[in-house]
């Protein structure tokens, strides 16, 4: 009998192509700037590939992403959600940043699932309303966490997924926020070893 292979061969599409430019860019762009504005800091490919699993998991179809930079991590969430019909927001302080995600959405022809922001996001947040997301990532200013986590509750559905990146290579400078979203009786969370650590919280159901 013919032994099966123990390995899929899966087709590689042109968002696999543009994801890859990105990692490349990413890594090169980084190296060559010590000012955190200009560097992009994108999440790591597993990192990326986590938050599609979960996006899937979850079934979000409403999903709030803080921080777009390059839009690496946008395209792993909207891929994800695309095939829910959902949508992903993403915002973005930096205008240069901003047009560098807006270009890489439109080849990545991914712009019907992706409704990009160049605002504050403590304002977003603050504007948004009650249970209007279903997934939360917060790649972004990790001092404003802590200040941003009555807006960041009150935005989370019943059941929706809150996901912080950096939760190990940064740990200290979110402490707090972290521990408070641990203490909370309303949120079941961890800290996965994946990337630069995710911690992960979901919210109780009503």
């Amino acid at each position: 009998m013919e032994a099966l292979s123990t390995t899929r061969a899966f087709p590689i599409t042109e968002l696999d192509t543009l994801l890859l430019a990105l990692e490349a860019f990413g890594l090169a762009n980084d190296d060559a700037h010590a000012e955190r504005g200009q560097r992009m800091l994108n999440i790591t490919r597993d990192t990326g590939q986590l938050l599609a699993v979960l996006v899937q998991a979850r079934g979000a179809r409403r999903i709030l992403e803080i921080g777009t930079s390059s839009g690496y991590s946008t395209l792993w969430l909207a891929r994800a959600t695309s095939a829910l019909k959902g949508k992903v927001t993403t915002v973005e302080f930096s205008p240069s940043k901003f047009e560098l995600a807006l270009a890489n959405f439109a080849r990545a022809g991914l712009n019907a699932c992706i409704e990009p922001l160049l605002a504050d996001a403590g304002q977003v947040l603050a504007d948004s309303p009650e249970a209007a997301f279903e997934y939360i990532f917060l790649d972004s200013d990790r001092a404003r966490y802590l200040a941003w986590w009555p807006l960041l509750t009150r935005a989370l559905a019943p059941g929706g997924v809150l996901v912080v990146d950096n939760a190990t290579s940064h740990y200290g400078e979110m402490a707090g926020f972290l521990d408070a979203i641990a203490a909370d009786p309303g949120y079941t969370s961890c800290l996965v070893p994946v990337g630069k650590g995710e911690f992960i919280a979901v919210k109780a159901r009503a």
